[in-house]
Order: structure tokens, then sequence, then C-alpha cells
């Protein structure tokens, strides 16, 4: 069996500053690819993609200030990638933003503000990177959507949760129409991650995820990269329209008692 050369191949891993698209771009970065990730503050960008030059060899790694808010910057994204690598493989639609706000409090700003980076910047990123593909008939697309709001819900992301549902909803659709021209569009749903972003909230809320997942342990950065790395490989050229969930098994047990031992 052969297996993927990425050698040469171009990514664009949004996002890519920090926590899960920084282990996606340093896995691709691993493997050969030319990758370009993306932030909203260049600076942080470029300082984040000279450091996985250095310590992931491989491939190119180049940092952008892209805002995912502004489709201009998208646009200049997309070009930017073919600028530097000839063309675009690889979107991983990665961006996300999760502030904390309950439903009372909620301002229609809050709500606009997560859909037009979650939601609205994944279809303007892909809408963005269609021509290169198109032109070289062939392409992977993977979202990082998230287990909250496409199967859970939780307490002051109800805003979130959306914006992860309704990514799902713009795969299907996205899948037809980009299936004749040899790409394809999947998901991953991330469960709980050990993250800058997640270590933020506290031993407390830590401790009790962990009690939450059958696994034992919250995910790695490395365990979200490899399933990215799967559904943008030539191995997965039949798969399109899917979701993938990566969560050590969180959304099985109907409650925390499931994972009590069984009575004898």
């Amino acid at each position: 069996m052969t297996f993927t050369r990425w050698e040469g191949r171009s990514v664009i891993v949004t996002g890519g500053t920090r926590g899960i698209g920084h282990g996606i771009a340093e896995l691709f970065a691993r493997q050969g690819a030319n990758v370009l990730l993306t932030g909203r503050n260049g600076e942080t960008a470029r300082a984040a993609a000279d450091g996985l030059a250095r310590s992931a060899g491989g491939g190119r790694v180049t940092g952008m200030g892209v805002d995912l808010r502004e489709p201009e910057a998208i646009e200049a994204m997309a070009a930017e990638a073919v600028r530097l690598y000839g063309g675009i493989d690889v979107l991983c639609a990665n961006a996300g933003i999760f502030p904390e706000k309950p439903l009372r409090e909620m301002t229609a700003a809050d709500v606009d503000e997560v859909l037009s980076v979650n939601l609205r910047g994944s279809i303007l990123a892909v809408r963005a990177c269609l021509p290169a593909m198109e032109s070289a008939g062939r392409g992977r697309i993977v979202l990082t959507s998230s287990i909250t709001g496409p199967v859970t819900g939780y307490t002051g992301w109800s805003h979130y949760g959306a914006s992860k549902a309704g990514q799902l909803g713009f795969l299907r659709g996205a899948a037809l129409e980009t299936a004749p021209y040899g790409i394809t569009v999947n998901a991953v749903l991330p469960g709980n991650v050990r993250t800058e972003g997640l270590v933020d909230l506290g031993e407390e809320y830590l401790s009790g995820m962990t009690a939450a997942i059958p696994l034992g342990r919250l995910g790695d950065t490395a365990d979200i990269a490899h399933a990215v790395l799967f559904l943008a490989s030539d191995e997965a050229a039949f798969i399109t329209g899917q979701t993938l969930t990566v969560d050590g098994g969180q959304t099985v047990p109907e409650s925390l008692d499931a994972l009590a031992p069984p009575r004898s």
C-alpha cells in the first residue's frame, strides 16, 4: 500500500497560530507540505510560522495576517497561497472564536461576531479557494467544527454551538457542488482538547471535562491533526460530505453514571 506524499503540496490552515490550528499546521509541515497559516494578527502569524519552520522541518511555512470578518482579506489569503506555492491542495478552515456569554446577556453584536468568524469566515474561505482547486481538478477541504452544537450543548456557548452546527449544514451542500471537480468537503468534530483556550477556563473545568471522557484524558492537538491529515489525504478520496468525531468517546455515554463499572 502506498500513502500520500505531501512534499510540494499547498495547505492553508486558518487560525494556525495556536491550539488545534497550530497542531494541524505543524503536522502538515512535518509531512513535507508547504503551509500558509493565518491568524488575525499578522505579526503573531509570522512568528508562529517561523517557529514551525525551525522546529518542524519538512515543507515551507509562511504566516499571514487574515481577518476572517473581511472578505477581501480572505480572497488575498487564497491569492497568496497560489503565489507562494503554485496552487491550493488543501484548505483547513479551522479558525474559530468561543467567547462565553449567557443567552440573557447576549447582544446582536455578540452573535454577529461569532457567526462572522466561525461560520461566514469558513464559507468565504472555501469560496476563495475554489478557483485554484477547480482548475487543478482536485482539492481537499476540512472544516474544524465541534461536538458543541452539532451533538451537544453547553451553557454560555449557544451562539458558538449555532455557528458549529451551521458549518455542517454548509458542508453538505458544498460537498455536492464541488464533487464534480474532484474536491471533497468534510469536517472534524473535536471534543475537549487541551489548548491554551481550554486551559484558560481553569482546572475545575478541565477536571470536570476529563471525568466525562471514557478514554480518561483530554484530547491533544495532534489527535485532531491526524484526523484532518487523513481526510485531506489521497486515501480519503471517496469520502465527502461527512463528519468525523474525535472526542475520546465523550459523546457516547448517556450520563456520567454510564461510565461507572458495571454492577455484578
